[in-house]
């Protein structure tokens, strides 16, 4: 069963969701069902205790993933 929500986001925000939809191809829905998911499996590691890093590319920086 699906359930609908509604959700006011400023200027900015939204513009940051349009612009992620542009340029992943996703729509709006799927943007934030993605984003949730993602979300979820982060706070899942932290709440376990883990630590969540992201690294660049080449490996030569890293940088653990604060969450607020």
């Amino acid at each position: 069963m699906k359930r609908t929500m509604t959700l006011n986001l400023t200027e900015a925000e939204m513009s940051a969701v349009e612009q992620m939809c542009e340029q992943k191809g996703l729509s709006k829905t799927a943007l934030v069902r993605q984003s949730l998911r993602l979300y979820k499996s982060v706070d899942d590691r932290l709440s376990r205790g883990d630590k969540v890093f992201v690294e660049s590319a080449d490996k030569s920086e890293k940088a653990e993933l604060m969450v607020l």
